[in-house]
């Protein structure tokens, strides 16, 4: 019996990326997602590959300020870009808004979806940072939670709204310096 012939590698093509404020230049085939960069490249954990079709909403990051599914995204796209990822978002050992409402507000249960959840909810609070429950419900859509904690995603949403005011208004922790959307 004879084995089938691996299929030959694609060429490696040069890509830079700014990860969580870090340059990487690296070597990648042409096929390869950002996920599996950021992944196996990187060893950055965090952001989950679950379904691989864009489905869930575990692989969510953010490219150039906008969250983007990273299972969708190849990484020849995102040549040049700035990614931040769920361990981009602590600051100097201190928690995120997101992630100390989620914390607060018991936001997850299994936690396999939250990174997603983070990164939608840390987008949303750049863009808009009183948001309405309509915008919270809306930024978090695309985010799939088979544990069904979206009660207290909802909860943690505003938490995290709160909590993101209370920094500016001291000047405290992280984004605490950020100035509000306009």
């Amino acid at each position: 019996m004879t084995t089938p012939d691996k299929a030959p590698a694609s060429p490696r093509v040069p890509v830079t990326l700014r990860v969580n404020g870090s340059d990487h230049h690296l070597l990648v085939e042409p096929r390869h997602t950002l996920l599996d960069t950021l992944r196996e490249d990187l060893r950055l954990t965090g952001t989950k590959k679950v379904c691989d079709m864009g489905n869930c909403g575990a692989c969510t990051v953010h490219q150039d300020g906008h969250s983007v599914y990273s299972c969708l995204t190849l990484a020849v796209e995102a040549n040049g870009s700035e990614v931040r990822t769920v361990e981009g978002l602590a600051d100097a050992g201190e928690l995120d808004p997101v992630q100390e409402a989620f914390i607060r507000a018991d936001a997850f249960q299994c936690g396999f979806c939250t990174p997603g959840q983070l990164m939608s909810l840390r987008a949303l609070l750049d863009a808009r940072p009183d948001p309405t429950d309509e915008e919270i419900a809306k930024a978090v859509t695309g985010n799939l939670c088979r544990c069904g904690a979206y009660h207290n995603i909802m909860k943690a949403g505003r938490l995290a709204a709160e909590i993101q005011a209370e920094r500016r208004a001291t000047g405290n922790g992280p984004t605490a310096g950020m100035e509000a959307a306009e």
